[in-house]
């Protein structure tokens, strides 16, 4: 007998049965059988395939801190085991080719991101005898600012002077964007979400607006105007 099978193979002259034990993938083949009866030779053969079983999953991202419209990102995943294919999923819904989106077996590529690319995404690696699922990639999309809006407190037709007003400026941004402010298209000095015009003057009548400035995406956006009427005190 072959050495690489002692103490692994057995055979039953009687039944014409061979037992292999701990297989491994070197048993994979066509296995022939030869019988003689009454002088007369019988051939058979079958053909045993030995499969290794999924382990050793990992799935990694070619950066992680990316840019909406302006960066792609590759995601690799790799598992050790026979012929292992793969699933992609970004979060429960599983990721499929299209416009954009290359799927190339263990490669995900998406060619130009957006802010709804984040993940979690995970692959799934499976053959005939068992299946994983790598650890979880997030991805990080810098986006925005988009849509600044100017919200007044207390909203007023018009103010009398003294009174204390407060605009506020929200845009959607990611991360959160740098705000300035500006009186009739001048920029006032003035930085963050919010500005106060305590004890208002009738000098500070205007359109205000607020410029919503990305770092990450180095992309601006102006909000409409908001008029602001301050009256002298009767």
């Amino acid at each position: 007998m072959n050495p690489t099978y002692n103490d692994r193979a057995s055979v039953d002259g009687t039944t014409a049965t061979l037992v292999l034990r701990d297989l491994t993938l070197s048993d994979t083949g066509e296995y022939t059988l030869s019988i003689s009866f009454g002088g007369v030779l019988s051939n058979a053969a079958t053909t045993l395939a030995v499969f290794e079983r999924i382990s050793s999953m990992t799935l990694i991202a070619s950066e992680t801190e990316l840019v909406e419209f302006n960066s792609s990102v590759t995601l690799t995943c790799s598992a050790s085991g026979s012929s292992p294919s793969f699933q992609w999923f970004n979060r429960s819904d599983e990721v499929t080719g299209s416009d954009g989106v290359l799927i190339d077996d263990g490669t995900l590529t998406i060619m130009s991101v957006t802010r709804f690319d984040t993940g979690p995404y995970k692959c799934n690696a499976s053959n005939i005898v068992s299946s994983e699922i790598s650890p979880e990639v997030h991805l990080t999309i810098a986006n925005g600012p988009d849509n600044a809006v100017i919200t007044v407190t207390p909203p007023a037709e018009f103010y009398i002077s003294g009174s204390c007003i407060v605009l506020s400026c929200s845009s959607e941004s990611g991360p959160a964007a740098q705000i300035q402010w500006a009186l009739n298209g001048t920029l006032l000095g003035k930085q963050g979400p919010e500005l106060r015009l305590e004890n208002v003057q009738a000098n500070q009548s205007g359109e205000y607006t607020c410029w919503a400035h990305n770092s990450k995406t180095q992309r601006y956006t102006l909000s409409s105007p908001t008029s602001i009427t301050v009256l002298g005190k009767p």
